[in-house]
């Protein structure tokens, strides 16, 4: 079975996530629970199509670190990358 990685955001980072966000800022949902519901629909869709679905929560300041390191923004790729390094 594939594994695909899922980033997770609580509820109570929602506001420092978007304020930390580099370039992407107006793609990302408004609020947390907006963005809740699109994960669990793409959750489900995935684990209907067969896939094995791991949530990542994501820890901000691992995540902002991560970006320094690399000398990259906080953007959708590189959320992407982190995730998979989790």
């Amino acid at each position: 079975m594939t594994r695909v990685r899922l980033a997770y955001y609580r509820e109570k980072d929602w506001k420092r996530f978007i304020d930390l966000a580099d370039d992407d800022r107006e793609s990302l949902h408004d609020n947390w629970k907006d963005w809740h519901k699109s994960f669990l629909k793409v959750k489900k869709s995935l684990i209907s199509q067969g896939f094995g679905v791991v949530d990542i929560e994501i820890d901000l300041d691992e995540l902002m670190a991560f970006c320094k390191i690399r000398g990259i923004k906080n953007d959708g790729k590189a959320r992407s990358q982190f995730v998979q390094t989790k």
